[in-house]
């Protein structure tokens, strides 16, 4: 499987992803400057890195929604190609109108950089389907401005539609409150659109998929990607 990660000015988690996709997922990875007008011909998903994207000025993933290359992000995404936005990428990716909503001040107002449990709601997606029955995923964060909102409707619809694929939860898998860094409503952690192939999500899967950092549960969505990949050829 080849992946696009796309790198823009700010971008500090460009290299994770590289390394994440191809050495430890075993896939080949490209790096996409911000600036270019077109994809190279072959990429099977693009990836929309962590970081602080133009130095977050105006507001988080406001300015990269408008680089040359996220034209070509979208028509890609239009025509289903996979779409993977991490943390800034999430940002990006709203900003953009790929994926519903707004990711907003954590409720703290403080930056927060720790590891979260995830309960994953969605098996059934390309970004998924490799994560084991019942498993709870444990991933860092590293934000200020992850709090997911979206009004009732679109969190309604969002809910109805199976579309939460992950949600903050407690090491044994109850969605509680405290469970919840940022505010995020529902203690939604991530989110697909209605084609199911742009996935947006606030924790680090990139930065969780060695074992020598300790945790390599972040591979499951490279693994499931992969799978995924491999099911459309044959």
């Amino acid at each position: 499987m080849k992946f696009g990660v796309v790198v823009f000015p700010g971008s500090n988690c460009d290299r994770d992803a590289l390394h994440a996709a191809s050495h430890s997922a075993g896939g080949e990875s490209v790096a996409l400057w911000h600036k270019d007008s077109s994809i190279p011909d072959g990429i099977d998903c693009i990836i929309l890195p962590g970081g602080f994207s133009y130095g977050d000025y105006l507001r988080c993933g406001a300015i990269a929604r408008f680089s040359p290359i996220m034209k070509e992000v979208i028509a890609f995404a239009n025509k289903g190609g996979l779409v993977l936005g991490i943390c800034n990428g999430f940002q990006i990716l709203t900003e953009a109108g790929l994926l519903p909503g707004a990711l907003l001040r954590n409720t703290s107002l403080n930056f927060i950089c720790r590891d979260v449990h995830l309960h994953t709601e969605n098996r059934s997606t390309p970004f998924t389907s490799a994560v084991p029955d019942g498993r709870i995923l444990r991933f860092p964060i590293a934000h200020g401005e992850g709090n997911y909102f979206a009004d009732a409707a679109t969190i309604e619809e969002l809910e109805a539609e199976n579309r939460v694929v992950f949600r903050y939860c407690t090491p044994s898998g109850e969605v509680t409150p405290e469970a919840n860094p940022n505010g995020s409503a529902h203690n939604i952690a991530g989110i697909i659109n209605k084609q199911g192939n742009v996935l947006g999500l606030m924790p680090h899967p990139e930065r969780a998929c060695d074992a020598v950092l300790g945790n390599s549960d972040g591979l499951a969505v490279f693994e499931s990607l992969a799978q995924y990949a491999l099911s459309t050829v044959l």
